[in-house]
């Protein structure tokens, strides 16, 4: 029915322009666009919607644009909204302020920083929604620092903060492992009064564990009134990444316990702590409970986690067998997996099998090229490695620099290899001088073939 309105709707639009009719019918198909591009929204046919827009060369209302943005949000469509944004622009439309925002929110989502911040920028007045989209659209990206200016300069400017506000806020913290802004926050948290939130809840437990505060993160889950699996799987990873193993496998039986039913992620920590524990049986016992007793087909993650269990504890040839019958024998992370444990336990001959299927796999990945040179220069494969070299030059392959960072009242410090850009590189560098003196242990040999 819509394909039809659409043709005639074309059509006519061509004719009466042809005719220098259209003027005089201009309102009368104004609306009809309107009517049949809510149609193909409605139907979900977004980017006939989109298509038609642009033939038409017409505005829409701002009603029919909000209908039009929301659905490229709701379905991820940033592309279509950006074409419907380049339409306004070309037709000379000025979208009001509910539109700009909507567009920001676009933007923010897509990973368009830098056309968002613009919006968000130009706006005439700036509201608690924008300001949101703009600091989750910098945290999301990795700009955490700048994700937690834009929020000081929003309690700067008036505007209170709400869940979506701090959830955004902790992630940053975590990111930048800064438990002072995390805590800072927190407190303005307590202070606004805000009704318990599962996502808040579990950001700010995320924070307190990314930030080496275990304390205080099982005291937020312990004032976590209304807890569910999302709360505990918060819990479970949080001891699972400082290798708590008896916490996290006592957490997750108290879960079962009081009723609530593991996910997948539920069960990645799981495996993860057994993993670092070493508990290959207790592991097993998880890995096969997903699908008896759960109903969760294990994904590619999880068949790594196992890989890697077994190939801490030494069991190679069974992780080998267990990736070639595994039905994710083609997920790099599992061969990344397998290829970490044949470093550790020193099998050669499997080093290079699982070394050529490794990169086969993820070619266009530096972290592939610096797990295989690590590789090939522990167990002195200096061909490989110059080959290996050669072949990252000759595909491209940038990888980009590491870094450090240090929070020192309230200011993050960032240091990458070699560098002299910090104001106290001088005292910094004569202190590294006089560390091996001080630090040195007599029976430790450093492993510097790898580094």
């Amino acid at each position: 029915m819509f394909a039809g309105k659409t043709a005639t709707l074309l059509r006519r639009i061509q004719a009466q322009t042809n005719n220098c009719s259209f003027q005089a019918k201009l309102l009368k198909e104004y609306t009809q666009l309107n009517k049949v591009l809510r149609g193909l929204c409605f139907t979900g046919r977004l980017r006939e919607a989109v298509g038609l827009l642009w033939r038409t060369r017409l505005k829409a209302d701002a009603a029919t644009y909000a209908l039009l943005l929301q659905e490229c949000l709701f379905r991820k469509e940033h592309k279509s909204g950006r074409r419907i944004h380049a339409h306004m622009v070309v037709i000379g439309y000025v979208p009001n302020e509910y539109l700009k925002i909507k567009l920001l929110i676009l933007y923010a989502k897509s990973g368009d920083l830098r056309t968002a911040y613009v919006l968000f920028d130009n706006l005439l007045e700036k509201t608690l929604i924008s300001w949101n989209a703009v600091i989750a659209g910098f945290v999301q990206k990795g700009c955490g620092e700048f994700g937690l200016d834009l929020y000081y300069n929003m309690i700067k400017n008036g505007v209170s903060p709400d869940q979506y506000s701090f959830a955004s806020v902790f992630r940053a913290s975590a990111s930048l492992a800064s438990l002072e802004h995390g805590k800072r926050a927190h407190g303005v948290l307590i202070k606004s009064h805000i009704r318990e939130n599962v996502v808040v809840s579990s950001a700010l437990m995320d924070m307190y564990f990314k930030c080496s505060s275990l304390t205080d993160a099982h005291r937020v889950f312990n004032e976590v009134v209304n807890r569910n699996v999302v709360t505990w799987t918060s819990l479970i990873s949080g001891y699972g990444q400082h290798g708590r193993v008896n916490e996290v496998l006592e957490s997750f039986d108290k879960m079962i316990n009081e009723g609530f039913r593991p996910n997948y992620v539920t069960f990645l920590a799981v495996l993860s702590a057994c993993s670092h524990g070493g508990l290959v049986n207790e592991g097993w016992h998880y890995f096969l409970s997903m699908k008896r007793d759960y109903g969760i087909q294990p994904r590619g993650q999880h068949y790594s986690a196992m890989v890697d269990l077994l190939g801490r504890s030494g069991k190679l040839h069974e992780a080998y067998e267990f990736v070639l019958n595994s039905p994710f024998k083609e997920h790099p992370a599992i061969w990344g997996a397998l290829l970490g444990a044949c470093r550790i336990h020193g099998d050669l001959d499997l080093v290079k099998l699982v070394a050529d299927k490794y990169l086969e796999l993820e070619p266009e990945n530096s972290g592939t090229y610096v797990l295989l040179s690590n590789t090939y220069a522990t167990f002195g494969f200096w061909e490989n490695l110059a080959a290996l070299r050669r072949k990252m030059r000759n595909s491209g392959v940038i990888k980009e620099p590491a870094y450090s960072w240090i929070e020192i009242q309230g200011k993050v410090h960032f240091f990458l290899r070699g560098d002299v850009s910090h104001r106290c590189s001088a005292e910094i560098y004569e202190l590294i001088k006089l560390m091996p003196s001080i630090l040195k242990d007599p029976d430790y040999v450093p492993d510097i073939i790898s580094s």
